[in-house]
């Protein structure tokens, strides 16, 4: 695998800036699996470290890339991409805190206008992208400093302390000559056949990119939204099945970028993980349309099925948060903010129009936020005038 890696001189582009960057793939080549480390995972541990030999010899791709990232957020956007890329072609689950997708990140700094990279050191034990980029400013803040201290960089390999928020040392880093690799006479030549490769290329699945092309060409959605939507493979399906049901794409990709991601990003889940399916939104949404509730009444209803899986329908049914379309009830309800605040109807009808919110918020008060905001907003227009 040294002398012949799998592949080689490939690379995976990343948007920077709203530029396209793109980063170079040295190699990919096999490794097997040396098993992993525990460290103290109950109080009564805490102060133990166990050896894990179940992966022991299990295959395992190795991924090198070149020295062209520069900041700790263009590493992050480098990996989630990569695994994005992974877990289209489905053959990692891409997930970082189990193991099966893991970063060991070379690090090294150098002034400004040198062209000689400087030292660098390895990082280890980051489980997440967000510890993948606090590590990496952590350890450059400290290369900086040995330098102005006027102390060099030592070649090592570090640990990354997610307590503490440091780095520390593990052990010094060897030189690809220091590993002594030389061939297995045990292991006999592996010739693949050009015409299996490519039935593979054939068969391989739409990737990202292309993903992301074609939902701003057949969905009409900003490049910034279906970036967004195409960055994992259930996020894409979640989004296609339900434009699907509700065929307005971009009213499902405001929900979906706005309310669901913040939900997911609070509780750390994956979309898939989500109680909310694409057929609760998309019931939900066709109830917004058909005036069922209001806008106001689905954010309520959206938290309600994310935190419990019921349908809109039955939520909706069960907490009495119809829409209020009865003309006669939303002029009862317009009648009483009125005559709870007659210095306001005087100022308005004396030219401070912009007090009409005002009065489209105490109605929505008076009706629980039932009352269609249409109907309020015409209805009370007529009663204003006086």
């Amino acid at each position: 695998m040294y002398e012949y890696p799998l592949a080689e001189d490939g690379f995976i582009e990343i948007n920077v800036n709203g530029q396209k960057k793109r980063i170079h793939i040295i190699r990919i080549h096999l490794e097997e699996d040396a098993g992993k480390l525990k460290h103290g995972e109950t109080p009564e541990t805490a102060s133990f470290s166990y050896v894990d030999f179940n992966r022991t010899g299990v295959p395992l791709v190795e991924i090198v890339s070149g020295p062209d990232i520069r900041s700790p957020q263009e590493s992050g956007d480098y990996l989630r991409k990569l695994r994005s890329i992974l877990q289209y072609l489905e053959i990692s689950t891409g997930n970082m805190e189990e193991g099966s997708f893991r970063c060991d990140a070379n690090v090294s700094v150098r002034p400004k206008g040198r062209k000689e990279f400087g030292t660098r050191t390895e990082l280890k034990n980051m489980n997440s992208f967000r510890h993948v980029e606090k590590a990496l400013e952590y350890e450059i803040k400290r290369q900086i400093a040995v330098l102005e201290d006027g102390e060099e960089v030592v070649q090592e390999t570090r640990l990354w302390d997610v307590d503490q928020g440091v780095t520390v040392s593990m052990r010094g880093k060897e030189e690809a000559h220091d590993y002594r690799y030389f061939p297995d006479p045990d292991l006999v030549p592996l010739r693949i056949d050009e015409a299996w490769i490519e039935e593979i290329r054939e068969s391989l699945p739409e990737l990202p990119d292309e993903k992301k092309e074609r939902f701003v060409r057949n969905y009409g959605i900003p490049e910034y939204d279906a970036e967004i939507l195409t960055s994992a493979k259930a996020m894409a399906y979640y989004y296609e099945e339900c434009v699907r049901l509700f065929p307005e794409p971009k009213t499902v990709s405001n929900w979906m970028m706005g309310d669901l991601l913040r939900e997911l990003k609070r509780d750390e889940k994956e979309i898939d993980q989500s109680l909310l399916t694409p057929s609760h939104l998309a019931e939900m949404l066709s109830m917004i349309k058909e005036g069922t509730i209001s806008g106001k009444i689905a954010k309520d209803v959206f938290e309600e099925m994310y935190r419990t899986g019921e349908r809109p329908t039955k939520i909706v049914q069960d907490k009495g948060w119809t829409q209020i379309l009865d003309t006669g009830e939303i002029e009862r309800a317009i009648e009483r903010a009125m005559k709870a605040n007659p210095k306001q109807v005087k100022d308005y009808q004396k030219g401070k129009e912009k007090l009409f919110g005002f009065f489209v918020g105490e109605v929505m008060k008076e009706t629980k936020g039932k009352a269609n905001p249409k109907l309020v907003n015409e209805l009370l227009k007529e009663k204003l005038k006086g």
